[in-house]
């Protein structure tokens, strides 16, 4: 009988971790790295968990590839903790992990919640995230903000969704989270020798809101798609302003 392992990264996340970590109780083990959280997420964590351990943040990439490092199990999930596992996605993979036949790593759908309603375009859905994965063929790589699992095999996908409850359901999280992203994201191009320049931030957010509200259909999820494709524009805006302060030396580099 193969086995698995839910991997969870988290911090400061009392408003949510609980949600993720009851849809995760039926796995094998939970495992639990907390980057040193100040509410009362971890004391939550050690009542679904012994596998629970606190590090330093060091970045998405490390945090994962630590947490991954504590799993015993044949098979892991990886699940943020914003997420939870449905019922029906839960059978999916317990039956999988048993086939013989199975692949090595699997793409998973991600439906998300955002002010007050479930989001089904917007380039929101379905986001499949490559989240199920035999323990000893997967290794965390990437970039200071979307990270990815490297596979030694072959991949599929799974059929059933995911939950996804992000930016705590408000505008204000969703603008904290572009603001600390996109800090991020001007390290990464700076990083990769490319500049400031004009034209990008005159028409890119222009078109990045097109992309998201027309061609992504993000009209279709009404007041909140129009928000997102705002948030999406505004977050482009950001990437390169940032760009410039960061050549200007007007900000610490992002860590």
């Amino acid at each position: 009988m193969s086995s698995i392992s839910v991997c969870i990264i988290c911090g400061d996340d009392e408003h949510c971790i609980r949600r993720c970590l009851e849809s995760a109780t039926w796995a094998d083990e939970i495992v639990v790295v907390d980057h040193c959280s100040k509410d009362n997420t971890f004391a939550i964590v050690k009542e679904f968990t012994d596998k629970a351990y606190r590090r330093p943040w060091t970045g998405f990439i490390d945090q994962k590839n630590a947490v991954l490092s504590h799993a015993s199990c044949d098979w892991v999930f990886s699940l943020d903790s914003d997420e939870a596992i449905t019922d029906e996605l839960r059978k999916e993979i317990q039956e999988l992990i048993q086939d013989v036949t199975a692949k090595e790593g699997y793409y998973v759908p991600r439906r998300t919640f955002f002010h007050g309603r479930w989001i089904n375009n917007s380039g929101f859905y379905p986001d499949r995230q490559l989240r199920l994965f035999k323990r000893t063929c997967a290794r965390w790589v990437g970039e200071r903000v979307h990270e990815r699992v490297e596979i030694d095999g072959t991949i599929g996908q799974l059929k059933f969704d995911l939950l996804h409850y992000p930016y705590k359901g408000t505008v204000e999280g969703l603008e904290r989270t572009a603001n600390r992203y996109s800090s991020l994201q001007a390290q990464n191009i700076h990083d990769q020798g490319k500049r400031f320049r004009l034209w990008r931030v005159l028409f890119r957010p222009f078109f990045k809101f097109l992309e998201v509200y027309v061609l992504k259909r993000g009209f279709l999820d009404g007041i909140a798609g129009f928000i997102i494709a705002i948030n999406s524009s505004h977050s482009m805006f950001l990437r390169y302003i940032k760009l410039r302060e960061i050549e200007k030396g007007y900000m610490l580099k992002a860590k």
